[in-house]
Order: structure tokens, then C-alpha cells, then sequence
């Protein structure tokens, strides 16, 4: 199945970065570029150790209603620099319209230099299901129950 998902460029973006593609046939995410302001292109961002910032992408996006974008770290950036996505997954909504950035922090011992055009994070498109809430005095009993962290050991 294959559905569409419109994106376009914010004013003052530059359009020569690339739009998300797929790697591989076998891919489920698609990489995401910081897009800098023209006035900071040149020098780009340092992110120093324990410090997050707000990294633009220059995107915005049209998401197929009952779908949403999850915002999530690459591997390689987490392993190697200890940099991630704080609020992974991240989510954008369907009816949203406006820019797509990602909060990147360093969790690593070193500043860590994002320069204009990286690829900064990954983005996975998924199906969402909305529910109907109710309220109600019982639920159905589980083996498991309310048991939580480590109930079920550690081996």
C-alpha cells in the first residue's frame, strides 16, 4: 500500500537540503536534515554535554489523516556521539501544519556540532487508531493483574 504524504518548504528554508527518503526497500524510517536559518547556515549549532536544543528541518508536512509522523534517533548519532531525540518517539499530528523540528540532546561528554544539512533524526510513519473513552468501575481480570516493574523477572 502506498499513500502520499505532501511536504513543502518553510519561508527561508533552504531547498537544496533533501527531503525524507527511504534508504533501503526494507527501511521504516526516513532521515530528517537540520535546515538552519540562512543567518546561522554557516556556522551551525553546538550542542554542549547535558544541553538540548530546538533543531529546524525547514519541512512542513500534509499527514494522511488517521496517520502521524513519529520523530526518533538514529542509531549512529546515540551510540557515537551519545546524541538522541528527548522526547522520542516525538509526534506530529495529522492536523498540524506548521514546521517539524527535533529536540536533540547531548547526552555524551563532548559538545557535539550539528552543521547544516546533517541528518539529525529519523521519521516513521504510522497508523493511528482513536479510541472512545469510558469511564468505568470494573475491568476484566488478567492473570498478570496489576503486577508492573519486574514482575515478570529477570532472566
Amino acid at each position: 500500500m502506498s499513500l502520499t504524504l505532501k511536504i513543502r518548504h518553510t519561508s527561508g528554508a533552504d531547498e537544496n537540503i533533501p527531503i525524507p527518503k527511504y534508504a533501503t526497500t526494507g527501511s521504516s524510517g526516513a532521515d530528517l536534515r537540520a535546515n538552519f536559518p540562512e543567518s546561522i547556515r554557516n556556522f551551525g549549532k553546538i550542542l554542549l554535554p547535558g544541553c538540548r536544543s530546538l533543531i529546524p528541518t525547514g519541512l512542513m508536512m500534509e499527514i494522511p489523516e488517521g496517520h502521524e509522523v513519529q520523530i526518533r534517533p538514529r542509531s549512529g548519532l546515540a551510540i557515537k556521539n551519545g546524541v538522541t531525540v528527548l522526547n522520542s518517539p516525538g509526534t506530529i499530528d495529522s492536523d498540524y501544519r506548521g514546521e517539524v523540528a527535533v529536540i536533540l540532546i547531548n547526552f555524551g561528554d563532548k559538545e557535539f556540532k550539528i552543521s547544516h544539512g546533517d541528518r539529525i533524526a529519523q521519521m516513521v510513519v504510522a497508523e493511528v487508531v482513536q479510541m472512545e473513552f469510558l469511564l468505568s468501575k470494573d475491568l476484566a481480570k488478567t492473570e498478570r493483574g496489576a503486577t508492573g516493574f519486574g514482575s515478570t523477572g529477570i532472566d
